[in-house]
């Protein structure tokens, strides 16, 4: 076998290690490493796209969230001014039912006094009659006499006056 025959050897082997270096060589430089370079070169434009992308939907959630920081504030501003409008309305109307309910109150309390006047002079008038009646009966009961009306009934009234 001539690869095991070690006396002639050299020049052969380099001459065609040589051969299939330069066609291994000439074939990965001429054929693989330009294929190569284009897949490299669109893989890197796409990263960069991607990039590029990544970085503008970044700025543009970035002021899609400074606007919506914004938005909510002014939208807790509005109801806060909402909340002490109507509280402003409901206190009002409240101290309106309680302005009419008050002057109600202050109508059926002086008509109750009133009527607690009337029945205060009714009975101190009735009380003063049955004085005057009692006056009369005690006096005569006492004394024998009899004692005038109009009498017995300006003692009586001068008694419970005082």
């Amino acid at each position: 076998m001539p690869q095991f025959d070690f006396t002639n050897v050299f020049w052969p082997q380099i001459f065609w290690l040589a051969v299939i270096f330069i066609a291994l060589y000439f074939g990965v430089v001429r054929w693989t490493l330009p294929k190569l370079g284009k897949v490299m070169e669109t893989r890197e434009a796409k990263v960069a796209d991607d990039l590029a992308a990544a970085k503008l939907s970044k700025d543009q959630a970035d002021s899609l969230a400074i606007e919506l920081v914004a938005t909510q504030a002014e939208a807790r501003e509005n109801a806060r001014s909402v909340v002490a409008e109507a509280k402003a309305k409901s206190a009002a109307a409240i101290a309106k039912k309680l302005a009419t309910a008050d002057a109600k109150t202050d109508a059926a309390l002086a008509e109750a006094q009133a009527r607690i006047e009337a029945a205060r002079g009714k009975a101190l008038a009735d009380i003063e009659a049955v004085v005057a009646e009692n006056a009369q009966a005690i006096v005569q009961k006492l004394t024998g006499s009899t004692v005038a009306v109009a009498e017995a009934k300006q003692a009586a009234k001068a008694a419970v006056a005082g």
